[in-house]
């Protein structure tokens, strides 16, 4: 399903950092989550840390990452969170969200605005949010 990569120095798009982005043109801050269009997908092993994944969630949109996470091919996680996570009665969706948040990667592909279209490359893990001169 993915190519599994030892660790490495080179950068990456996680579907955290995916879950993080928006569209910088003025006016587009509500074109969230911008579409997920990945061409190559690696996965590489993460030490688990669920203290970090239960951290984290309050900060994400869990919609947005479903979505991205149905991108790549990931099903697993449920349509909804438990309203208080508990590290020993959730380790199974922990370790799902573990795996989906950071050991995922992106490393070709794209990113679309969905009110605008506009689209912004990722190319060797590293997603491209300049605007053009005219955008700005």
């Amino acid at each position: 399903k993915f190519k599994e990569v030892r660790r490495r120095k080179e950068k990456v798009m996680r579907l955290l950092t995916h879950n993080m982005l928006i569209n910088p043109k003025k006016g587009m801050e509500a074109a969230f989550p911008l579409k997920l269009f990945p061409t190559k997908i690696t996965k590489e092993k993460v030490d688990y840390n669920p203290n970090f994944v239960v951290n984290v969630l309050p900060k994400i949109n869990y919609n947005a990452l479903r979505y991205a996470a149905s991108t790549v091919g990931i099903k697993e996680l449920p349509k909804e969170l438990p309203k208080m996570i508990d590290s020993k009665e959730h380790d199974k969706l922990l370790r799902a969200l573990h795996t989906t948040l950071l050991e995922i990667h992106v490393e070709e592909g794209k990113l679309v605005c969905p009110k605008s279209g506009r689209e912004f490359p990722i190319q060797q893990g590293i997603p491209n949010m300049r605007l053009n001169e005219d955008e700005v």
